[in-house]
């Protein structure tokens, strides 16, 4: 096998599934595949330096607050309208400071609770579908095995045409091959969506430590 599988599918994925204990790269979590490092749990003080978010309230019986959370959490509404639909919320508490800052500290509560809630969905996600990888990985080394035993059986070398063994075995190869590389392309683009949906909370969480 071996030279066989590092031909078909290429020299970093041959090494991938080729590499034994020796070659193999430590690392802390072995269904975390993301060249991101990965980070299991966030925690509110991460983002913000306002005040007490537990002295606040819950953020979710202040239904003003729960709806622009929301609102502005979503990946619909764009960064840029965050201000202004901060400073609209803002203005309603007139001169009382101390509310508007309560109100606001449940705005970000909630918004927190909310992107980390999906950035939990999509870690777990990606953990899963690493682990659907290794088991199309270890597949295709057996078909290369099995490939390769048939070519190298003493039939073999008098044979003018494929087997239907060897053929059907040849196929079933290619293809599983073409999904797993696929399906590791967009593994690529979904381990960016933890990261995206940090910097999404960071720049919320400054927007509104901005208005307190």
């Amino acid at each position: 096998m071996n030279v066989l599988l590092t031909r078909i599918l290429g020299p970093a994925l041959g090494l991938a599934l080729l590499a034994g204990p020796a070659l193999a790269q430590p690392k802390p979590d072995p269904d975390w595949p993301c060249v991101q490092r990965k980070v299991a749990t966030l925690s509110p003080g991460q983002f913000w330096t306002g005040p007490d978010v537990e002295a606040a309230g819950d953020w979710g019986s202040d239904n003003d607050a729960a709806a622009l959370a929301q609102k502005i959490a979503s990946r619909r509404t764009d960064l840029s309208q965050v201000g202004p639909l901060l400073d609209t919320f803002a203005q309603k508490f007139g001169s009382d400071k101390d509310a508007k800052d309560k109100a606001l500290t449940r705005v970000y509560a909630g918004v927190f609770e909310v992107l980390n809630g999906e950035r939990n969905k999509v870690v777990g996600g990606i953990a899963r579908y690493a682990q659907g990888q290794r088991r199309m990985a270890e597949r295709i080394r057996d078909e290369a095995d099995k490939i390769s035993q048939v070519k190298d059986a003493p039939s073999a070398s008098d044979a003018t045409e494929l087997p239907k063994d060897q053929s059907e075995l040849e196929t079933k190869f290619a293809w599983d091959r073409r999904i797993f590389q696929e399906r590791s392309q967009s593994l690529t683009y979904v381990c960016e969506v933890p990261q995206l949906l940090e910097q999404r909370l960071g720049e919320i969480a400054r927007l509104i430590q901005a208005r307190l």
